[in-house]
C-alpha cells in the first residue's frame, strides 16, 4: 500500500512501524513540544503533498493533533483504538505496537475535517448523545470508545464528540448504524 501523503508520527518507532506496513514518508514530531521549525516542515508537506496525522489514541496524541490542527489547515486524520496499540507487556500504548493490518486499516479510512466557517452536514446534538447514553450514563464512555472506534474517529471525552461528530462531518445514518450495533453488542454480550 503506497501513501501519498506525509504521515506525521510522534517518534521514530511509530515511522518504523508505519514503513514496515505500508509504503510512506513520515515526520515525527519528538513529543507533544512540536517545536517551530517542525510545524514548519508539517506546514510544507501539506502544501506539496498532503498530511496525514497518526498519533497514539493517549492525552500527548491528541494534544499533537489539536495543535497541528490549530496550525495547518486541512490536514487529514487516521486513528487507531487504544486496545490496537497497547503494548504485549500492556504497559505502555502507542502506533509502533500496533499490527501492520491494523495500521493499514486506518490509513485506509482517513478523514478531512471541515473548517469550522465550513457549513456541516452534521446534525447530531447534545441530545442525541444523552438518547445514546454517550453521555450522562454509567457506559457512557466505554460507549464513545466503541463508537470512536466504529467510525474511526478516536476516542474523545464527551465534550469533545459533539465537536469531532461536526468536524469529520459523521452523518445521521452512520451514527445510528453505529449506536445501533453498539446496542446489539450489548444485547449479546
Amino acid at each position: 500500500m503506497d501513501i501519498k501523503e506525509i504521515i506525521v508520527v510522534e517518534g521514530k518507532d511509530d515511522t518504523t512501524a508505519i514503513k514496515r506496513a505500508v509504503n510512506a514518508d513520515t515526520i515525527e514530531t519528538n513529543g507533544s513540544a512540536i517545536s517551530e521549525e517542525t510545524l514548519h516542515n508539517i506546514q510544507h508537506a501539506q502544501d506539496v503533498r498532503g498530511v496525514i496525522v497518526f498519533t497514539d489514541p493517549d492525552y500527548p496524541g491528541r494534544r499533537i493533533r489539536a495543535i497541528i490542527e490549530a496550525r495547518v489547515t486541512g490536514v487529514k486524520h487516521a486513528f487507531l483504538p487504544k486496545k490496537q496499540t497497547i503494548a504485549k507487556n500492556g504497559k505502555s500504548l502507542g502506533i509502533e505496537h500496533a499490527k501492520d493490518e491494523d495500521i493499514r486499516y486506518a490509513l485506509s479510512k482517513v478523514y478531512t475535517p471541515i473548517e469550522p466557517d465550513q457549513e456541516t452536514t452534521c446534525t447530531i446534538t447534545l441530545d442525541d448523545l444523552i438518547v445514546a447514553k454517550l453521555l450522562s450514563h454509567p457506559d457512557s464512555k466505554r460507549r464513545r470508545d466503541r463508537l470512536g472506534e466504529l467510525l474511526n474517529i478516536g476516542s474523545t471525552n464527551g465534550k469533545q464528540l459533539v465537536k469531532r461528530l461536526k468536524m469529520f462531518q459523521i452523518t445521521e445514518e452512520q451514527f445510528g448504524r453505529a449506536i445501533a450495533q453498539i446496542n446489539q453488542e450489548e444485547q449479546d454480550a
